[in-house]
């Protein structure tokens, strides 16, 4: 089936642009046009699933499945649910103060936080396409216990004086949405499919221009001297150079896949992946709307180690 996507870039690249067989521009137009017409399409299907399942999740009764759980389960059910309703950067305040205002313990609320931009639905599904279900499992179970781990442990240091103190005042409405007909959430659907791509289409795009021009400019050994894995600091590297990026995680996989394709180990190119979508900046400035610098300090301490033991570990193993 995804043939039909390396048919398409191979009209455009050699018909249409009628470029030579071989030639760094070549492989870059190649490698643009066939992610572009791949990941836009895998996009639009899986936004629109997600969207008839997100139906039946909205904000109020997630909030309310999250309260009174066990501390370890709800931690799992946090991560789970981050998976399964992927909010953006913009939601993360309202989701946040609707969570520690239905009395949801502050580190269950950080492990849905982390693993909604960061093990999401669409990342999953592009990887499967890209990759195979091995990689995709492997980022979505690393993701989980990255969520999980960091969620427990900031909860475990009680850190919730660090919360704005206007959060802990504001009291949200209780409304919940009405019972949609299938009919209403099949325009509903429609509406978050456009409303999603009218928000990532450009970053997505960036990532695939990005991704080409790693494919088809930057020499392998270039990769290979700073990240390959005869370097040990090739991990915090990754991280280092993926926290100031802004990108979600559709966004970022054409990049990776680039990056594979030249040499990456494994575990470098997840940690670069996970530092992108759960400590990018723009998330950040969000979140310091309603996090102290101390608490914000620590959220990213604590995923930054979480992150680099996860990439060490699969270098080790794979």
């Amino acid at each position: 089936m995804l043939e039909i996507f390396t048919k398409i870039a191979d009209l455009v690249t050699f018909s249409l642009f009628k470029l030579p067989p071989k030639g760094h521009l070549t492989e870059a137009v190649h490698f643009f046009v066939e992610d572009t017409t791949k990941i836009f399409s895998l996009l639009v299907t899986i936004i629109f699933v997600v969207a008839i399942i997100r139906s039946f999740f909205p904000p109020e009764r997630t909030r309310r499945f999250l309260t009174n759980k066990k501390v370890i389960v709800a931690h799992i059910l946090a991560a789970l649910l981050g998976v399964v309703t992927p909010f953006c950067s913009c939601s993360a305040c309202p989701l946040f103060i609707g969570f520690v205002e239905a009395g949801i313990p502050l580190g269950v609320t950080f492990s849905f936080l982390i693993s909604s931009p960061m093990v999401n639905e669409v990342a999953l599904v592009l990887l499967f396409g890209l990759f195979g279900w091995e990689i995709a499992a492997i980022y979505l179970c690393t993701g989980l216990l990255v969520a999980i781990v960091a969620g427990f442990v900031i909860g475990k240091l009680n850190m919730e004086r660090f919360v704005a103190d206007y959060v802990w005042e504001i009291r949200m409405g209780q409304a919940e949405i009405p019972e949609m007909s299938w009919e209403e959430r099949f325009q509903y659907a429609k509406g978050y499919v456009r409303d999603i791509l009218s928000k990532i289409w450009i970053y997505v795009l960036g990532g695939i221009a990005v991704g080409a021009l790693v494919h088809g400019y930057v020499p392998q050994d270039f990769l290979l001297k700073y990240a390959g894995p005869s370097n040990p600091l090739a991990v915090p590297i990754a991280v280092l150079l993926g926290v100031p990026l802004y990108s979600n995680a559709a966004g970022v996989i054409p990049i990776v896949q680039a990056l594979m394709a030249k040499g990456l180990p494994l575990g470098t190119t997840l940690a670069f992946m996970m530092a992108v979508t759960a400590l990018s900046f723009p998330e950040m400035v969000i979140l310091s709307q309603v996090l102290k610098k101390e608490l914000i300090a620590t959220f990213v301490a604590i995923v930054t180690m979480s992150i680099m033991a996860v990439g060490y570990i699969f270098n080790l193993l794979i």
